[in-house]
């Protein structure tokens, strides 16, 4: 069986995710910008989460472009991540709206720790399946970001209960790690692109 329609569900599930969490802003009801003040906090998860799921929109499609095909076995794993990330919308909304409280800045990283566990299991599925030698487990390598990040999600969950300001720190420093591109996987593509032309 082909990815595309594993992707195509994916991208449509990633896309209902997105306009779930637009349609949570609240527009101010005044003109000037003391009314978007009590807006701030929600704005910024909204920004942050956007960027979450774009990471995982990117890396998602990058992966699936380098697999040959699919199984039972990576439906399952790929619905386990979706089920994390259609998580995020809840906890967004509820780390901005309660401005950044503890429980549930803290319940924001448990979902991104989730969806880091569940986009790793994918991971470790198509490798499985498609070899130790395969396209993805050779570009992936020791796979560092992987690894930092639920370390680093596990710290900001604890760090939530001393200063939700910690926890909001290591949501960006993670966000910005996987923004750095790795650009191993496109250049593969571009050179199997190259050598069917």
């Amino acid at each position: 069986m082909k990815t595309q329609r594993l992707e195509a569900f994916s991208d449509g599930v990633l896309a209902i995710i997105l306009t779930i969490m637009v349609l949570e802003l609240k527009i101010p009801h005044g003109d000037t910008w003391a009314d978007i003040k009590p807006l701030v906090p929600v704005l910024l998860s909204y920004i942050l989460s956007f960027v979450y799921i774009g990471i995982y929109w990117n890396n998602h499609h990058h992966m699936l472009h380098v697999t040959t095909r699919t199984t039972g076995g990576m439906l399952w794993a790929n619905l386990h991540l979706l089920f994390w990330l259609s998580l995020i919308p809840f906890t967004t909304g509820w780390m901005g709206e309660n401005h950044f409280a503890a429980i549930p800045t803290a319940a924001y990283g448990v979902v991104m720790l989730g969806a880091a566990i569940a986009y790793w299991v994918l991971q470790r599925t198509i490798i499985r399946s498609q070899g130790s030698n395969s396209a993805l487990a050779k570009l992936i390598g020791r796979d560092l970001k992987g690894k930092i990040s639920p370390v680093l999600y596990i710290l900001a969950i604890g760090g939530a209960f001393i200063h939700p300001a910690i926890a909001g720190f290591l949501y960006v420093v993670v966000a910005a790690i996987w923004l750095l591109p790795d650009r191993r996987i496109e250049l593969h593509l571009a050179e199997i692109e190259h050598a069917e032309a």
